[in-house]
C-alpha cells in the first residue's frame, strides 16, 4: 500500500472535481524475460546507456557495468508489440517489461513467445479518475513566520543528529544529485520554498502526459524535510543539493504495477548518476487482495521494489526509504522496499526519542535488524500545499530527514562506498552496540560518522 501503508486522501480540489471516466477497460502485465541475448548494445560501450556521471560513480566504487545493466532487448519488446499491446516501460535490472493492452486474455499471447519466462496481470484500468484540480495555485498564499533559529521550523529534526555539525563544515548537499520518487508534488512550482532549489528535471512514470504538481501532495510535503533553505523560517537537511522529482505512485489505485513504476523511475535515477534515492513509499496490500504480501516475503528477494533497491545499491547508489506505519495496526511489520538488502531504512521518532507507534516494526524474514536508524516522524516540519510551514505524521517524513544528513554526509567522505555508508551510519547510532527491531542502530549522529568516514580514508 502507498506511503506506508497509510492510503492518503485525495486532495479537497480533487474531490470537488468531476470524474472523467475512461472510455475502455485497459490491462498492464509484467511481462519475465529469459535472457538478454539480442541486445544491440555493448559492455564496452556504456556510454550508450548510461550518462557519464553514472559510469563514473560505478568508477569511483570500482564497480563494474554489466548484464543487468544492458537495457531490455527491443526486438523482443517489438514483438510483444505485434501481439496487440502498448509498451509503457521495462526494467532491465530485472528484465521486465510492462506491457498495456484492451484484451484481458493478452497474457496468454505473451506466453506463447519463446522468450518470455513469465507473465502477470498487475493492473486494471478502475472505472474512474478524479479530476485533477486546475484551480491549485490559488490555494498558494506563501505566507511565512521567522524565527531566531537559523534553521527555523527544522531546527530540532536537523540537531538531534548533529547534522548542523556537517552543515557548519560546509557540506550541504552541494554536488550531489537526489532523486525523490513519490506520489506527485503538488504546487511545488509554486511556492516559494523551492525558488532556490536545484531542480534538474522532472518525470511521470505513471502518466508522461500529467503536471506533475497536479498531482498528489505527498511529494511536496517528503520534498520539503530537504530542499528547503530559507534561513530563520525552514532549512531542511540537503540545502545545497540537486532534485530530480519522479512520480511512480498512482493514488487513485493501489496495484501492483506501482512497482515496475517504481522500478522505472530507479533506473532513470541511475542512468542520470543520481547518488541518493528517497522513498516513502512501501506496499504490503493492494486492491486485489490476491497480491499482498505476507510476512515471510520481506526477505528482500521477493517483492520487485526490494530487488531493484538492492540492485541500485550495487550500482552505487544510496537508497534511503521509509520503514512503514503500521506499528500499530494488524500489520505491524515493514513494507517492501523496506526490506531491501544494503538500504537505510528509517523509523519514525519525536523530538525526544522516544518511538511513534505507528512506526513499522523489523526484522526482515531472514533476520536482518530493521529498521536502520530513526529520525523525526511525528509532527515532522514539512512545507503545506500553501506554501507555508507545516506539520505531519509518518515515517515518510523520517525518511527525508535522515536522506538529506546521509546525502551531506556522502558529500563530506566521497570515498566511502555505499556499503560503507552504511556501517558507519550503523556505527554512528546511539543504540549501535544493541540494535533491535523497533529503533534498529538509533538515532544516528552523523558528525560522529563523519569521522568514522574519515578513518577510512586514512586505511586507503
Amino acid at each position: 500500500m502507498m506511503m506506508n501503508c497509510v492510503k492518503l486522501g485525495v486532495l479537497a480540489g480533487l474531490l470537488l472535481g468531476s470524474l472523467a471516466l475512461p472510455a475502455q477497460k485497459s490491462y498492464k502485465f509484467r511481462v519475465q524475460l529469459t535472457d538478454k541475448q539480442s541486445t544491440t548494445y555493448s559492455l564496452d560501450k556504456p556510454e550508450e546507456f548510461l550518462s557519464e556521471r553514472a559510469v563514473q560513480r560505478r568508477v569511483r566504487q570500482g564497480i563494474a557495468v554489466d548484464s543487468t545493466d544492458l537495457p531490455v532487448c527491443r526486438e523482443y519488446i517489438e514483438k510483444l508489440e505485434a501481439c496487440g499491446a502498448r509498451f509503457p516501460s521495462a526494467s532491465k535490472w530485472n528484465n521486465t517489461v510492462l506491457m498495456q493492452a484492451e484484451d484481458e486474455n493478452m497474457a496468454g499471447r505473451f506466453r506463447q513467445l519463446s522468450f518470455v519466462k513469465e507473465v502477470k496481470k498487475v493492473w486494471t484500468s478502475p472505472d474512474s479518475i478524479p479530476a485533477r484540480d486546475k484551480d491549485r495555485k490559488k490555494q498558494v498564499r506563501n505566507k511565512w513566520n521567522r524565527t531566531d533559529d537559523f534553521y527555523g521550523a527544522g531546527a530540532e529534526q536537523i540537531r538531534m543528529h548533529h547534522g548542523d555539525s556537517l552543515h557548519l563544515a560546509g557540506f550541504k548537499g552541494k554536488g550531489m544529485q537526489i532523486a525523490v520518487i513519490d506520489a506527485g508534488f503538488f504546487n511545488v512550482d509554486e511556492i516559494r520554498f523551492f525558488r532556490k532549489m536545484n531542480l534538474l528535471g522532472v518525470r511521470d512514470f505513471v502518466n508522461p502526459a500529467s503536471d506533475i504538481y497536479e498531482e498528489h501532495s505527498h511529494g511536496l510535503s517528503v520534498l520539503s524535510c530537504m530542499a528547503t533553505n530559507e534561513p530563520h523560517i525552514m532549512v531542511g537537511t540537503a540545502p545545497e543539493a540537486a532534485y530530480w522529482l519522479l512520480r511512480s505512485e498512482d493514488n487513485d489505485t493501489e496495484q501492483p504495477v506501482e512497482e515496475d513504476n517504481w522500478a522505472a523511475a530507479i533506473e532513470f535515477a541511475d542512468s542520470v548518476g543520481v547518488d541518493v534515492v528517497n522513498t516513502s513509499l512501501g506496499y504490503y496490500a493492494f486492491d486485489d487482495s490476491t497480491f499482498n504480501y505476507r510476512y515471510r516475503d520481506l526477505d528482500g528477494r521477493t517483492s520487485l521494489m526490494a530487488l531493484s533497491a538492492a540492485h541500485a545499491a550495487d550500482k552505487g547508489m544510496l537508497v534511503v526509504c521509509s520503514a512503514g506505519n503500521s506499528g500499530a495496526g494488524t500489520w505491524k511489520k515493514i513494507t517492501p522496499p523496506a526490506d531491501a538488502e544494503n538500504v537505510i531504512t528509517v523509523g519514525a521518532i519525536d523530538r525526544k526519542g522516544m518511538n511513534a507507534t505507528f512506526s513499522s516494526l523489523g526484522y526482515t524474514a531472514d533476520g536482518r535488524v530493521k529498521p536502520d536508524v530513526m529520525a523525526v516522524g511525528l509532527r515532522s516540519s514539512v512545507v503545506g500545499t500553501d506554501g507555508g510551514v507545516s506539520f505531519a505524521n509518518g515515517t515518510s517524513f523520517a525518511s527525508p530527514i535522515f536522506c538529506g544528513l546521509a546525502t551531506c554526509l556522502w558529500q563530506a567522505c566521497p570515498w566511502l562506498s555505499v556499503r560503507q555508508l552504511i556501517e558507519v551510519i550503523h556505527q554512528s547510532g546511539d543504540r549501535a552496540q544493541y540494535p533491535d527491531n523497533i529503533f534498529g542502530y538509533g538515532v544516528s549522529d552523523v558528525w560522529k560518522a563523519y569521522h568514522l568516514g574519515l578513518k577510512l580514508k586514512d586505511k586507503k
